[in-house]
């Protein structure tokens, strides 16, 4: 597979004069990851998305997590017609409409299958563009990361919801705050560029993710437990450029359209070979707690109040139950 060009922050420059007009001459696509094509789902499904514009006609260029800037920066230009494409968290685009959110429910989707049909099927993700797409930003996929979201940290095992008593978890945001305080747990919010510190120096004891990130991002060095209580999909998004996918001839945008279906099917294809994870997570030194039926089950009962916030009206959630087909 031909690897593209992984640019740094010194071309920005020089990339964004080319931009010239609503369509740029080079497509540049932000990544939210290392680009490891088997550690990282996130950059499968840019390196697959570049690939297919490269070998179509289009040209396009991978930037190195960061190079950029951060996520903040990154949304705003491509509501700008900056930057084309950016590699990015759900949350994001819930500055602009809180109705994504429903991705992140635990214990809400039995796996990827449910989410890619209350998406697609579902039209969930043509509802979530009715908001984003009038300002300059369009949501085209939903990219697994990894298997279901799992609990991490530094201090103990964790077998039950009591087990998470005196922890303190890295929040994304208040609503996962409020899911660790309903577990019994503090949380804080910290970006995720200062987790390692926060980790070190006890600032947080722990995060919610994939089992694959401490290995990807370093973290194996002081994170020590793992419990796959599988909370809910682990996703990001990829966004594109408003300004830029309309200013696109109709053959140019056919051929972004096939890139966006087959960047999809490469990071669906790749979660089916993340089952070797755990053994990975073992032999770095971090203990696996695997949950039984009944330790589930509590932990999926505490979360109730994740329902109840007010994140998500309850018209929302009634709209993602009845998308996914249950």
């Amino acid at each position: 597979m031909k690897l593209s060009n992984i640019l740094t922050g010194g071309l920005f420059a020089a990339a964004l004069a080319l931009a010239g007009g609503t369509a740029s001459a080079q497509v540049k696509i932000a990544l939210d990851s290392p680009p490891d094509l088997d550690g990282s789902g996130s950059y499968v499904w840019a390196h697959a998305f570049a690939s297919y514009l490269n070998d179509h006609g289009m040209e396009a260029e991978e930037f190195q997590r960061g190079a950029l800037g951060g996520d903040d920066e990154l949304f705003d230009q491509v509501s700008q017609g900056l930057l084309e494409v950016s590699m990015s968290p759900l949350n994001i685009v819930g500055s602009i409409d809180k109705l994504i959110y429903g991705l992140r429910l635990p214990y809400f989707f039995s796996g990827m299958e449910e989410v890619d049909r209350a998406m697609v099927e579902g039209g969930m993700l043509a509802k979530i563009n009715e908001a984003t797409t009038p300002e300059g930003v369009r949501v085209v996929s939903v990219n697994t990361v990894g298997q279901a979201s799992g609990i991490f940290n530094t201090k103990k095992p964790v077998n039950s919801v009591a087990d998470m008593a005196g922890l303190r978890m890295r929040a994304l945001d208040e609503s996962q705050i409020e899911l660790y305080e309903a577990w019994g747990a503090a949380g804080t919010i910290v970006s995720w560029a200062e987790v390692p510190n926060a980790l070190q120096t006890g600032v947080a004891d722990g995060y919610l993710n994939p089992a694959f990130v401490p290995l990807l991002f370093g973290h194996t060095d002081f994170i020590k437990h793992f419990t796959n209580a599988a909370i809910s999909p682990s996703l990001r998004i990829t966004i594109l450029s408003e300004d830029w996918y309309q200013g696109l001839s109709d053959e140019d945008r056919a051929t972004v359209d096939a890139a966006i279906a087959a960047a999809t099917q490469a990071n669906r294809d790749w979660l089916k070979t993340q089952d070797a994870v755990m053994g990975k997570l073992e032999a770095a030194g971090v203990a696996v707690v695997q949950l039984d039926e009944a330790a589930r089950a509590e932990f999926r009962a505490a979360s109730a109040p994740a329902y109840e916030s007010g994140l998500l009206t309850p018209e929302q959630i009634a709209a993602w139950e009845a998308a996914k087909g249950n």
